[in-house]
């Protein structure tokens, strides 16, 4: 009973040997963390179209019971750049910004999502990651990425500008470009340069200038929260909110407050389908991120307990003003960098972003939008890469294909169609690979008992046996095509008399793969050919012993591919043992 509680609950696991050293590492990481969390948080918020606030209470109550339910030890939960543009897109179809529909609409896509997410971890569904390629999360990351940044110019700019795709935003900058506030101009650009070099060039300036590696670390991840306090400061004290610069305004001084989703089924029904999309690309990229980082400590990542530490987060973030929310890329490694040892410094980041929420919300009212649009615009520019799309034509035009498609779908119809564009290529992709396996003709590598492809290696055959190695499956997608490739190699004057099929690589074989399996027996029969299969795996065979098929198949089934060869070509043996000799 014990150990099933520990497996759902995994801080009964790690909080038993949690000592005074984790807490003080747990500790460092906190305040990091939540100095860098702050303003990413209200300008995440403001990219999903919601108030400030919603920001920062979708960062309390989610990291508080991911700590209780996740894996991971280093993974930050909170809203994230992507996650706040797909949860705009979608929202945005069923109600208007501003409204209190929207904000509702919010808290009602986070709750799908976590009741999804709950629900794919106790049915134990963390497979289904898989089903969406590196290749094609990489594209879609990446258009988003530029989508992102697109999308914040307008705040830069100080323009009413919008749109859903690419070319919208393009074309909405454009002709809007002449109302630029210049004041808001002067501070976007500011902040976005400086929020620049601080990335790359202040740590090692920091260092030269004598500071420790922690302290030079520490200042350059506090540098987004010294370009909130100069561009506030100088907001108020110059009154530039009076001369059009748009600022924060008034956020609620107070805790995360209790809130409902709206259940009715209206709305339920329009936010299914973007909360499944949310839920997937949520899960894949928080369980990249948490796998990469346990992976440096040997430590290991339960997928579908994660669905559920997901899970309760985003059903924590509907009841307490928030939105979706999932593991983040760069507040993860911050985390990680920082030194924390447990999910409790997470836990930890809570309450310091409960001690914002409470006390420090009236210092951020002038905060202008230009500050925050810049501080988006510098972390979602880290997650573009097209280095991805050298590398996949290098190795896979198929990946490449993909990972272009999605890219163009995404920046020419919008996040939606390029998420749902993605998971349909992933699955399509998987489809083509094994709809043609991959089926060698092997042959004895003199003096060992091992067979290689006749078209790689000098191998002894006999023209009597054909022996097909069969690297793949065998299901619905590919039945016919071992059938035809069989008979292809068999012309009408062949010489073969046996037909080995080496299923060495066949982890399982489908009732449609089967039926194509008795069919070619029956054309090898009449054609007075012997079908064998050799090195069938337990499984397979298993499955195999539950049909007719074996009682039918004219042939053998052998052990090894060397126990066939020895029965079906003892000449060719006896030269193989010779040539080995010389």
């Amino acid at each position: 009973m014990l150990q099933s509680l520990r497996h759902y609950l995994p801080i009964l696991d790690w909080g038993r040997s949690y000592s005074r050293g984790a807490l003080s590492n747990d500790l460092v990481a906190a305040v990091i963390v939540t100095i860098m969390l702050i303003p990413q948080s209200l300008a995440y918020a403001l990219l999903a179209g919601l108030p400030a606030e919603a920001g920062i209470y979708a960062s309390i109550v989610p990291i508080l019971l991911y700590t209780v339910f996740g894996t991971s030890r280093a993974l930050a939960v909170g809203p994230v750049a992507v996650v706040s543009l797909l949860t705009a897109a979608a929202i945005s179809e069923v109600a208007e910004q501003g409204t209190m529909g929207y904000a509702t609409a919010a808290l009602t896509l986070a709750f799908l999502s976590g009741a999804m997410l709950f629900a794919m971890g106790v049915l134990r569904l963390g497979f289904l990651a898989n089903f969406l390629s590196h290749p094609v999360i990489a594209g879609f990351i990446t258009a988003s990425g530029i989508l992102i940044a697109a999308s914040q110019l307008r705040h830069i700019f100080g323009i009413a500008a919008g749109g859903d795709t690419l070319v919208e935003l393009v074309e909405s900058l454009v002709t809007t470009l002449a109302n630029t506030n210049l004041y808001t101009l002067v501070i976007g650009a500011a902040a976005t340069a400086f929020l620049f070099w601080v990335r790359k060039g202040l740590k090692p300036l920091l260092r030269r200038a004598g500071l420790s590696p922690m302290a030079a670390d520490f200042a350059a991840k506090a540098g987004p929260v010294a370009a909130v306090v100069v561009t506030t400061v100088a907001t108020w004290g110059l009154g530039l909110a009076e001369r059009g610069v748009a600022i924060v305004g008034e956020v609620p001084q107070s805790l995360p407050p209790f809130t409902l989703p709206d259940f009715s089924p209206a709305l339920i029904g329009q936010l299914a389908v973007p909360a499944l999309l949310i839920s997937i690309i949520g899960f894949v990229e928080s369980i990249s991120v948490a796998q990469t980082l346990a992976a440096k400590k040997g430590q290991r990542i339960d997928p579908d307990q994660e669905l559920i530490g997901l899970g309760a987060a985003n059903l924590g973030a509907a009841f307490t003003g928030g939105y979706p929310v999932t593991g983040g890329f760069s507040r993860s490694v911050v985390n990680y960098d920082a030194g924390a040892e447990t999910p409790a410094a997470g836990a930890f980041t809570a309450v310091g972003l409960a001690i914002a929420a409470a006390f420090l919300t009236p210092l951020v009212h002038f905060l202008p939008k230009a500050t925050l649009a810049a501080t988006i615009i510098v972390a979602v520019l880290g997650l573009v890469d097209f280095k991805i799309l050298k590398k996949t034509w290098a190795y896979s035009r198929s990946d490449f294909w993909a990972v272009a498609a999605t890219i163009l779908l995404t920046l020419a119809f919008g996040v939606e169609t390029g998420v749902s564009a993605g998971v349909l290529i992933s699955i399509v992709l998987h489809l083509l690979k094994t709809s043609k396996p991959h089926v060698a003709e092997v042959g004895l590598v003199p003096g060992t008992h091992h067979f290689r492809n006749v078209n790689r290696h000098q191998v002894t055959t006999d023209p009597a046996l054909l022996s097909l190695r069969v690297d793949e499956s065998l299901y619905f997608v590919n039945a016919r095509f071992l059938e035809d490739c069989v008979q292809d190699r068999i012309a009408e004057d062949s010489p073969v008399k046996n037909v080995v099929l080496m299923c060495s690589a066949v982890n399982e074989i489908d009732f449609s793969a089967l039926e194509s399996l008795e069919a070619l027996n029956e054309v090898l029969t009449s054609r007075g050919i012997g079908l064998h299969l050799s090195e069938v795996k337990g499984p397979v065979m298993d499955r195999l012993k539950t049909s007719h098929f074996l009682d039918e198949m004219n042939g053998e089934v052998f052990l090894s591919q060397y126990d066939a060869w020895r029965k079906l070509a003892p000449c060719a043996v006896v030269q193989a043992e010779a040539r080995a000799a010389e």
